[in-house]
């Protein structure tokens, strides 16, 4: 039987690392590649750091040169948030260390892959219905900022806890605008958005911040279950019989949930696109 690799990024901890014991677990059949900053926490892997878009640049060489197979699950999973930080903070290429954690290292490793996978398997990339967060008393609308704005942030918004809701809202813009794309390329390779919801995970322990606890009182329903979330996502990623529409987002089940309004605006999902290759193009040649 044919041997299926699955690449799972932020699989060390957390909700993708129960994923990957679950893939593992269903099957022999699949190969799992774990990118991973730090060499001694995983078994089979190859290096990445998502705050460099060099290293991400060579896992894919490292990729093609050791192992050189057609991809039959990409999970981009892996994200960092910075709810207490009261600095900027930049990466080596000059970007908001969110922003590039979160989706612009997933931008490019996606478009250097894309040529390597499967014709008719599937991507998958978290998101959250925090997306669209409640509004707080005396707070504006969320809306679009812009790529730039978000980018390279100003001193007061670089800290802002609202960060944690675009980049939730930007993995949204970044799979419908590669669904537009790969349909239109007459592309069979299937797109995902799936929130796995707020749950107990490195990502959130150890933060203190009023947003998120404004989000855990008043949307108690959205505080995930590890088990049942990785259960979820771990089907979506090895079963052949759950035919998914792509494009869509899907809310902890395999059942296609609307976003909101904003989200479906084409223009900023374009934009964020357009500027997004720009900021990478010296890495996709």
């Amino acid at each position: 039987m044919t041997e299926k690799i699955v690449i799972i990024i932020g699989a060390t901890s957390g909700l993708g690392f129960e994923t990957a014991k679950k893939v593992a677990k269903n099957s022999q059949d699949f190969h799992l590649i774990i990118p991973c900053h730090n060499l001694k926490k995983s078994i089979d892997i190859l290096q990445m750091n998502l705050n460099s878009l060099k290293t991400v640049k060579q896992f894919v060489e490292e990729y093609k040169k050791k192992i050189n197979k057609p991809i039959y699950t990409l999970i981009c999973n892996a994200g960092i948030n910075r709810f207490s930080s009261k600095e900027k903070e930049i990466t080596p290429n000059g970007f908001d260390i969110i922003f590039s954690s979160n989706h612009l290292d997933h931008f490019l490793l996606t478009k250097l892959l894309l040529p390597l996978m499967d014709k008719n398997e599937k991507i998958l990339s978290m998101s959250s219905d925090i997306h669209n967060p409640p509004i707080r008393e005396g707070e504006k609308e969320f809306e679009w900022i812009g790529t730039d704005a978000l980018a390279h942030p100003n001193n007061t918004f670089a800290v802002d806890s609202s960060r944690y809701a675009y980049f939730k809202l930007y993995n949204l813009y970044f799979i419908y605008e590669l669904a537009r794309k790969l349909k239109n390329e007459k592309s069979e390779i299937k797109v995902y958005a799936f929130n796995p919801d707020l749950m107990k995970t490195h990502l959130i322990e150890g933060q203190n911040n009023d947003f998120y606890e404004y989000v855990i009182i008043n949307w108690p329903e959205r505080y995930g279950d590890l088990n049942d979330s990785s259960s979820t996502l771990a089907e979506l990623t090895y079963s052949d019989n759950i035919i998914l529409s792509s494009g869509h987002f899907y809310d902890r089940s395999i059942r296609p949930c609307f976003t909101s309004p904003l989200s479906y605006k084409k223009e900023n999902s374009k934009e964020l696109w357009d500027k997004s290759k720009e900021y990478v193009k010296a890495f996709l040649n």
